[in-house]
């Protein structure tokens, strides 16, 4: 008996050993923040300033961070179109909004925390990153959007700016000027040990900030203020092995894999056009090696799925595009392989969950070889291979 005991024991110890591997990737893989794309709440916000709301969230100041929702009913707070301006989620469905930067100090900056779900090790060095996208309704841009780690939380209810560390920038510092666009600001981040708190917003003084004025788009029916105000979202914080680094914005990456770039367009539609011009006037625009759906392109897609309910003899045929560098990546990895099928699948499951039947729903997939004719000669490289990931509509 006492041999099988000492057996079992080395056997407990041996199994033990075997998973500490597992354990670690676990841990390393694992984000530390806990709702980092603001997906869960406790409640839904009525107004703005209710950043709260949103699970393990909340504002370190009297002045109090914004949150969005796809699916609230006040205009205000909604996801694309809100008080702000017009913006799809990085990811997900919901995101938050701080104001970075007044003019003169006029409108109090606001911020987000949260706190970490384990403390930081000593000496570990960990990947942080989130993302951020300018309002239409910000007649400044600013630079030192940042995070700022702590073992101690923020707290005042006064509205004040808080002037710290800024430990994750982007490497340039760069002033984020650009709207309909989500931009990531990302570092690597050796830890003192014991930090629990991570904090997003503008930690410099007014006069070490660089700020210039931005200019609304023709098309924004959106009120400017005198601030620099951004959209947050996909907030991360990993582990990483010794020796590892973040490749935030690796060389050894063709850039447009890291694009976040989804392109909008502005489509007409009224019940006085035609059934086929209605629903061949829609088009589905896709994020670089992504099937996600927007919600301006399921506002489309329920404009075809309405259409072809009253229409129940039409049919359609659904025709997947991706561009050549998800074509080139395809080589190297699988995640690219075929994104035009992908995009159509996706597509189709959509309109089916709107009560169209799949015998109605044709599909074509034409890869890289057809550029979109929304494509104009001053648009950079990122912006044409936008409009190349796409899914068109033909009535047969």
């Amino acid at each position: 008996m006492k041999s099988n005991s000492m057996k079992f024991r080395q056997l407990v110890a041996l199994s033990a050993l075997i998973g500490l591997p597992f354990i670690a990737g676990a841990q390393k893989e694992e984000n530390l923040v806990d709702n980092g794309g603001f997906e869960s709440n406790s409640g839904k916000p009525k107004k703005l300033g209710q950043i709260d709301l949103a699970t393990g969230w909340k504002s370190p100041t009297g002045a109090r961070a914004d949150y969005f929702l796809s699916d609230s009913k006040v205009p205000e707070i909604g996801i694309p179109e809100n008080a702000y301006g017009k913006e799809s989620p990085k990811e997900g469905e919901n995101y938050a909004g701080i104001l970075a930067f007044s003019y003169g100090n006029k409108i109090p900056r606001t911020y987000i925390m949260t706190k970490l779900k384990t403390p930081l090790k000593k000496d570990v060095t960990y990947c942080i990153s989130f993302y951020v996208s300018m309002s239409e309704a910000s007649k400044y841009a600013c630079n030192q959007i940042g995070a700022n780690i702590s073992k101690k939380e923020f707290g005042t209810d006064q509205k004040v700016s808080l002037i710290d560390k800024t430990q994750i920038l982007h490497p340039d510092n760069k002033v984020f000027n650009a709207s309909y666009n989500w931009e990531r600001v990302c570092a690597n981040y050796k830890a003192e040990g014991g930090e629990k708190f991570l904090t997003i917003g503008n930690f410099t003084s007014d006069q070490d900030t660089k700020y210039e004025t931005n200019k609304k788009p023709k098309d924004s029916k959106t009120t400017q203020i005198v601030g620099a105000y951004y959209y947050i979202d996909d907030v991360v914080v990993t582990m990483l092995d010794k020796g590892d680094d973040c490749n935030c914005y690796s060389d050894d990456k063709d850039k447009n894999e890291l694009s976040t770039t989804v392109y909008m367009k502005q489509v007409a539609d009224n019940d006085k056009m035609s059934p086929k011009d209605r629903i061949e006037n829609q088009e589905i625009y896709f994020g670089f090696g992504k099937t996600y759906l927007t919600n301006q392109a399921k506002a489309a897609l329920d404009i075809v799925a309405k259409v072809m309910t009253e229409n129940p003899s039409m049919t359609i045929t659904v025709i997947g595009h991706n561009n050549a560098e998800e074509d080139k990546l395809a080589e190297k990895k699988d995640l690219y392989a075929d994104m035009d099928t992908k995009r159509n699948q996706v597509v189709k499951e959509y309109l089916i969950s709107k009560g169209i039947d799949t015998s109605r729903l044709k599909s074509e997939s034409k890869g890289s070889d057809i550029p979109s004719p929304e494509i104009r000669e001053t648009d950079d490289n990122d912006l044409k291979l936008a409009k190349d990931r796409r899914v068109v509509f033909k009535v047969n």
